[in-house]
């Protein structure tokens, strides 16, 4: 959990994109595409970033893929950690100043650091 909000803080994810994916699923590509990213993302992402965000999402427990008949699909959505985590911040995500996000950086590439 720990690791997980430290994450959350350093990501280019506003809270709208966490209560967003609560509710339906979203794709990197639809989101990287889509007109009010601003309420969305602190920055513009593209389809390939914003996927490498959510696979590190994945591997922390804070979202997981949405499956439909055929399996798998590439949209997410929010986890039952992820939600209690969320449940913890009140309003918008801080955001994460330079040092941490780059120690971010370097934990997400080089996980024993």
């Amino acid at each position: 959990m720990r690791r997980a909000s430290r994450s959350l803080r350093c990501l280019p994810f506003r809270r709208a994109f966490y209560d967003q994916v609560g509710e339906t699923a979203l794709s990197s590509g639809s989101l990287a595409s889509s007109q009010d990213w601003r309420r969305l993302c602190f920055l513009p992402v593209s389809p390939e970033r914003a996927e490498a965000h959510f696979i590190w999402l994945i591997r922390l427990g804070v979202l997981r893929r949405e499956v439909d008949g055929q399996g798998l699909t590439e949209r997410v959505r929010l986890t039952p950690m992820g939600r209690r985590l969320l449940a913890q911040i009140q309003g918008e995500i801080p955001r994460a100043g330079l040092r941490e996000r780059m120690l971010e950086h370097f934990r997400r590439r080089r996980p024993r650091l």
